[in-house]
């Protein structure tokens, strides 16, 4: 069986596993949820193509040990926004104690699926509902056990030329920042962004900000710089709440 949870009706996930006397952010008895981590504490990251899947884990504890979780779904900011799907059986409790066990199990993300996201404005701070019941029938949810972020995936490129270079001549270094648009599985320009163009001199391993530029109105980025040792230029984009940071692969320029 599949369950698609849509906005904060986490009562249906009462229903799932029949524990009909919890309700919404309620519980019975002695029991409690003691952690929850989604991703390992990282964002979701979610591209064009992509399936990606986010491991989910809740530890809880109960006087008469944690019979099992439901998990967990994970919706939208916005009520009947988004959705994601979990399978029955794929949720696993491991008992650390009589009273304590961990449960397990993974959010799906579907770029392309039908139901999931449907709009960009799912790059958002998304809610995990959770359901746990005791084996004495205790049972607690809750509509938001934990929150965790959703972002379009990034990409950023870089080119510096001419290649090589003569010593006090102009490099011109051009790039492009992009993200996932999940509205038609493509990548477009993240326009009007910040970017830092950096340097590392050869033999270093490390680089340093050279300038701050801004992404155009396709995404496109541009700028010179005077040619001095033999280096790699990149562009670093330190990320926003929706867009996760990137770096560009450093280009090799040779100085003569």
């Amino acid at each position: 069986m599949r369950l698609a949870l849509l906005g904060t009706s986490v009562a249906l996930v009462g229903t799932a596993i029949g524990a009909t006397n919890a309700q919404a952010d309620g519980s019975s008895g002695t029991i409690t949820i003691d952690k929850v981590v989604v991703n390992g504490g990282k964002p979701v990251v979610v591209g064009t193509t992509k399936v990606v899947s986010a491991k989910v884990s809740v530890t809880a504890s109960d006087d008469s040990g944690i019979a099992e979780t439901t998990y967990f779904a994970a919706f939208g900011p916005t009520p009947n926004y988004a959705q994601i799907w979990y399978n029955d059986g794929e949720i696993k409790c491991v008992a650390a104690s009589a009273t304590t066990s961990t449960c397990s199990g993974t959010l799906t993300f579907d770029p392309k699926a039908s139901t999931g996201f449907v709009g960009n404005n799912a790059a958002a701070t998304w809610n995990l509902a959770t359901l746990v019941a005791a084996n004495d029938d205790d049972a607690i949810v809750l509509d938001a056990a934990a929150t965790f972020k959703v972002q379009r995936y990034s990409k950023l490129t870089v080119n510096a030329s001419p290649e090589p270079v003569k010593k006090g001549k102009t490099v011109t270094v051009t790039g492009k920042l992009s993200r996932a648009n999940w509205e038609d599985n493509k990548y477009h320009g993240y326009v009007n962004q910040s970017v830092e163009l950096q340097f590392r001199k050869k033999g270093s391993n490390t680089y340093s900000t050279v300038k701050t530029i801004k992404s155009d109105a396709t995404g496109n980025l541009r700028t010179t710089v005077t040619a001095s040792v033999d280096g790699y230029f990149r562009y670093s984009f330190a990320g926003t709440t929706t867009t996760p940071k990137v770096n560009a692969t450093g280009d090799f320029v040779d100085v003569q």
